[in-house]
């Protein structure tokens, strides 16, 4: 909530028609962290460790990010912290490079409405960078993630955003377009389990366009599934609050995990949506991009989970 903010430091920026203003901050004992608001949404954005979006919202709502409390606050910690929030890996997932650790300062530019919170590089000489721009007016940000490779030579990676949404919602992804039999022989999309994923488990939900997958602090056991579509998106819906980021994926492209340009995640704690860029060499000293489009809306209200009303509710924001 917007009560245990503090603010250090004066306006440090703001967008030319005057709707965006990105200032330093207290934030849940962290002292150097950076508010963004259009006065509808906000982000919080850490500098004492990260890169790393530790809060997402509505202003004066909740937080609909994820927050380990007893992580918070803290930085220089010999181990990796989950910590909660919006973080960027690299796939495939190795301890040695998607598990380097985050936990020192980090450098944050501004400029105008535009920020970029920057790592140093890493133990896996990656160098980690997120930079934020939020719409003037509507409840939308673009967030790009950048890798760079510092290494004196080539390494094969692909970028990866993980959010860690609160819990207690639901999930939703698509499937790519549906057809029929016989007009469509060939298969449209790779389906990717994990050893531990377990497709009787009540938590997971499907109609024929859709996936759900529900976040329940009841129960322990982790889930995660994985798929590809063009047009890759990821939403959360908690209470009527809806959380939507999406992302466009390159169907010549080769992907990690079987193919997946989405993955979602949960156990008793949070649930995460994923999404992951494709796979690419990069030599030394150049960078790949990956970029989502958030957005989150108020007065969500699914009441059957079926084909029909999951179309009358999704389609319009996905169109945006």
């Amino acid at each position: 909530m917007i009560g245990r903010l503090s603010a250090l430091g004066v306006l440090l920026a703001m967008s030319a028609m005057g709707a965006v203003k990105i200032e330093k901050i207290s934030y849940q004992g962290w002292l150097n962290c950076y508010r963004v608001t259009n006065g509808l949404i906000e982000l919080v954005i850490t500098a004492d460790v990260g890169p790393r979006i530790i809060r997402c919202g509505f202003v004066g709502g909740r937080n609909l990010f994820k927050e380990f409390p007893e992580q918070l606050g803290k930085s220089r910690e010999k181990e990796y912290q989950l910590r909660g929030g919006h973080r960027l890996w690299v796939a495939p997932e190795r301890l040695e490079t998607s598990w380097a650790l985050d936990n020192d300062p980090i450098e944050v530019q501004v400029d105008g409405s535009r920020l970029r919170a920057v790592q140093p590089v890493d133990s896996a000489g990656l160098q980690k960078q997120i930079i934020v721009a939020m719409h003037a007016s509507r409840a939308e940000v673009e967030v790009v993630h950048e890798v760079r490779n510092a290494t004196p030579w080539a390494v094969e990676f692909a970028p990866w955003a993980l959010t860690m949404m609160a819990p207690g919602g639901i999930a939703i992804t698509g499937f790519p377009p549906r057809g029929k039999h016989p007009e469509v022989l060939l298969p449209t999309n790779p389906l990717v389990m994990w050893a531990y994923t377990d497709l009787s488990d009540p938590r997971w939900m499907f109609t024929r366009k859709y996936l759900m997958l529900r976040q329940d602090p009841e129960r322990a056991e982790p889930q995660k599934i994985g798929l590809f579509n063009p047009k890759t998106w990821g939403a959360y819906l908690l209470d009527e609050e809806l959380f939507l980021k999406q992302t466009q994926a390159d169907p010549q492209a080769r992907y990690p995990d079987f193919g997946c340009s989405f993955e979602t995640f949960t156990n008793a704690e949070m649930l995460e949506l994923e999404t992951l860029g494709p796979l690419t060499r990069v030599e030394p000293g150049a960078s790949v991009r990956h970029t989502e489009r958030w957005s989150l809306h108020r007065g969500i209200r699914i009441d059957k989970w079926t084909d029909e009303v999951l179309d009358a509710v999704l389609e319009p924001l996905l169109e945006r």
